[in-house]
């Protein structure tokens, strides 16, 4: 990927970054556990970003 990136897709990639966390501990708490690991949860080997 290039350094210079312009800045709408330098956007994309920090909120596809954002997004790629698991859910919090009191939501997994809340659940009981049924909540456990996020089904939208990308690897960034495995899948590639449509950008």
């Amino acid at each position: 990927m290039a350094r210079n990136k312009p800045l709408a897709k330098k956007l994309r990639l920090a909120h596809a970054l954002k997004q790629n966390r698991r859910p919090p501990l009191w939501v997994v708490a809340r659940t009981k556990g049924e909540f456990r690991v996020h089904p939208k949860l990308r690897h960034w080997r495995r899948s590639r970003l449509q950008l």
